[in-house]
């Protein structure tokens, strides 16, 4: 147990280094969290402009979910759910931050890629067929945590679908903004400004 609570510490605290305020200010560029909107996560580091950064956010915030999960299948079950959730939990909610961290949705993907490998590649696919078909980020992201669950209920895998039930829930709530723009027709495109 005691084992157990140090590996979520850590991936606690993986998962709060925030890694688009991070990059930004390394390049001059100040903190991400006075542009846009405000956010810490890959498409706000793209309205600096700099695709390149945006897309090392995105790979780095992926990373760090699913790193944390394989090193947790060293330490047996539960502990690869158990640092999932926690490396999750630490991008929403870094102490850095003061707890105020991203939406958590590559950090979301990067869990399910090291949780259960082709439920990731589903999940991301999914993302990125409603960001081609609509251009908006948030519905992406929102499609692509909803489908995780599904996925993993229609295959009986129910330890699976109550850590990617909470994982949806908490993208959804931080997301609740991103919604009700949605509904008013007020929701920035991909690549447009908030």
């Amino acid at each position: 147990m005691i084992l157990l609570l140090l590996l979520c510490a850590a991936s606690y605290a993986l998962g709060s280094i925030p890694f688009g305020l991070v990059l930004t200010r390394a390049a001059g560029l100040g903190d991400i969290r006075s542009i846009g909107s405000g956010n810490i996560g890959a498409t706000n580091v793209l309205r600096t402009g700099h695709k390149g950064l945006a897309l090392a956010t995105l790979f780095l915030d992926g990373f760090k979910g699913t790193l944390a999960v394989l090193v947790a299948r060293h330490f047996g079950y539960p502990a690869p759910l158990c640092a999932g959730f926690a490396v999750f939990l630490g991008h929403l909610y870094p102490v850095w931050l003061r707890f105020k961290g991203g939406k958590g949705v590559a950090t979301a993907l990067g869990v399910f890629l090291g949780v259960w490998f082709p439920v990731g590649v589903l999940a991301c696919l999914t993302w990125v067929g409603v960001a081609s078909a609509f251009r908006y980020s948030s519905l992406s992201s929102l499609a692509a945590v909803a489908v995780a669950p599904v996925v993993a209920l229609a295959f009986g895998r129910g330890e699976l679908a109550i850590l990617f039930v909470l994982i949806a829930a908490l993208v959804f709530w931080k997301h609740a903004g991103n919604i009700a723009r949605l509904r008013a027709g007020t929701e920035p495109r991909i690549g447009k400004t908030a």
